[in-house]
């Protein structure tokens, strides 16, 4: 019996390590961008029926599993308040950093609001560098202003 969505999560990374399955396999298959489609394996999506059946598939997973892939998570479930593994520290630090910077640039540019996570898209790529390879991640976001009333 499966009482969290956290167990999928595990399940899934667990057949993704055995069977050698690459995140951009898995998006391939259920018609999605490798960042959502990783996102909703990891527990921060809720998946279609159709998409929860394909990762189902890929990964061998009962039919409770799936099930559990189409409930809406409880998103941004890190295990502490400040992140302790290194890469994702690095963008809490980028947050922590640069956070005012891109307030300050955003309400300039837009007026008063937010940028949206919900109507929102991401791409990560490899950018070749003699100096040493870069990561590219190019985030767009709805800009949301906030009401008057």
């Amino acid at each position: 019996m499966i009482t969290d969505r956290q167990q999928v999560t595990d399940m899934i990374v667990s057949a993704k390590v055995s069977k050698g399955v690459k995140w951009r396999d898995v998006a391939e298959v259920i018609g999605q961008s490798k960042e959502w489609s990783t996102a909703a394996c990891l527990g921060q999506m809720a998946m279609s029926k159709e998409q929860a059946e394909k990762v189902g598939e890929i990964f061998e997973l009962s039919d409770e599993a799936v099930a559990w892939l189409q409930i809406a998570p409880y998103k941004g479930s890190l295990p502490t308040a400040v992140p302790t593994d290194p890469l994702i520290y690095r963008w809490y630090e980028l947050v922590n950093v640069y956070g005012t910077t891109l307030k300050e640039l955003i309400h300039e540019e837009f007026g008063d609001g937010i940028m949206s996570a919900i109507d929102f898209s991401m791409d990560l790529t490899r950018e070749e560098d003699p100096k040493g390879d870069r990561v590219n991640v190019v985030m767009s976001g709805k800009f949301l202003p906030y009401k008057t009333y």
